[in-house]
């Protein structure tokens, strides 16, 4: 099965699937019934950056295609106020204690390791003279690298869709196991990423909301006989005109002889008090906090009334000694390419924080 036979039969299946989301408003009309909708369904779902596709050689590029999209696990980090925050707390901590080294700088390991956070992999350029001798390490961005067909060797794909080859051994590559495949590695806060879009699911939906200002949610139930097709065209236009500029206006209605039943009104679901806005932005920003195992305490997550997030300096603490060290070994792979003399190292903190043990 090649790379575009999975992709057509994935997107048909997608837009089947979203078919069953979208519609056209439509006015439905009887002989004693007329009834019109006040706004427009629009799916909320997009799960295509989270397909998992495994890894497929695209025999037209000469790579391998990620198993997951990489343009959309860059496009998440804008996708909430917790989950780019919280990689970059991760990756800001990731590099301290870090020693001077001869062939890589801080910033470069730190440029590589937000990368391997973000999409589970991270590249480096070997440098070397003319005589073949290592003179340092240039951090290559993880989201245009590609694994091709030829053993040791990668391409990079640059934004004007341009393939820069590298030679054979050229590249340093160093990724998080995936239990798929061993081409690429995968984040580790993969298991999120439904939480990362439902909570700004959350959020747009609640700005479409107030943007829209069609704040009615409710059906408008008219029985009068004295009502005239042309005051229910009026009544129409002045309910459509409630929403966008010049909105939560009120309605006068006047129907001589009408019966005070004549026009009555159904709530159908109170939005802007009896929603679940709350409950999922809090659940989703927990699964959010625990797919990156940071303590809430280190997340800038405001404790609720009554609450407290605990002792913040040993959940500090017992982060960079259960986190922060094992991911640090991570990075320490690099010593598998690197001489004696050049080996990454990283120093335990002994001030701030970190002065007493816990």
């Amino acid at each position: 099965m090649n790379l575009s036979t999975v992709t057509k039969a994935r997107n048909g299946l997608v837009n089947k699937f979203n078919g069953l989301f979208g519609s056209t408003p439509t006015v439905t009309t009887t002989s004693d019934v007329s009834a019109f909708s006040f706004g427009e369904p629009e799916s909320v779902l997009s799960n295509s950056l989270v397909d998992y596709l495994g890894v497929f050689y695209d025999s037209h590029h000469n790579y391998y295609v990620p198993p997951v999209s990489l343009d959309g696990l860059a496009k998440l980090l804008g996708a909430n106020a917790h989950h780019n925050t919280l990689i970059h707390f991760r990756n800001n901590v990731s590099v301290m204690g870090f020693k001077p080294n001869p062939v890589i700088t801080k910033g470069e390991l730190k440029r590589a390791s937000f990368d391997l956070i973000t999409f589970g992999n991270m590249y480096f350029q070997r440098i070397t003279n003319k005589f073949g001798h290592l003179l340092r390490l240039k951090h290559i961005r993880a989201l245009g690298m590609r694994r091709m067909k030829e053993k040791d060797k990668y391409c990079f794909i640059g934004p004007d869709q341009k393939i820069v080859e590298f030679k054979a051994g050229e590249i340093i590559h160093v990724a998080t196991y995936d239990v798929k495949q061993d081409v690429y590695g995968v984040p580790e806060y993969l298991g999120s990423i439904q939480a990362v879009l439902l909570n700004e699911s959350a959020t747009l939906f609640r700005r479409k909301y107030y943007n829209n200002g069609a704040h009615m949610g409710y059906i408008l139930f008219t029985n009068d006989p004295n009502m005239s097709p042309e005051d229910e065209q009026t009544l129409k236009e002045q309910i459509s005109k409630s929403k966008g500029v010049g909105n939560f206006r009120s309605l006068y209605l006047n129907i001589p002889s009408g019966d005070k039943d004549a026009v009555q009104i159904i709530p159908v679901g109170d939005i802007a008090t009896k929603d679940e806005f709350d409950k999922v932005k809090n659940i989703t920003r927990n699964d959010i906090v625990s797919g990156h195992r940071v303590n809430p305490a280190l997340a800038a997550i405001m404790p609720e009334e009554k609450s407290n997030l605990g002792d913040i300096k040993k959940a500090a603490q017992v982060y960079y000694q259960l986190e922060n060290e094992p991911f640090q070994e991570d990075l320490a792979r690099l010593n598998e390419f690197l001489d004696k003399r050049n080996q990454i190292v990283f120093e335990r903190p002994n001030h701030g924080i970190f002065a007493e043990s816990i």
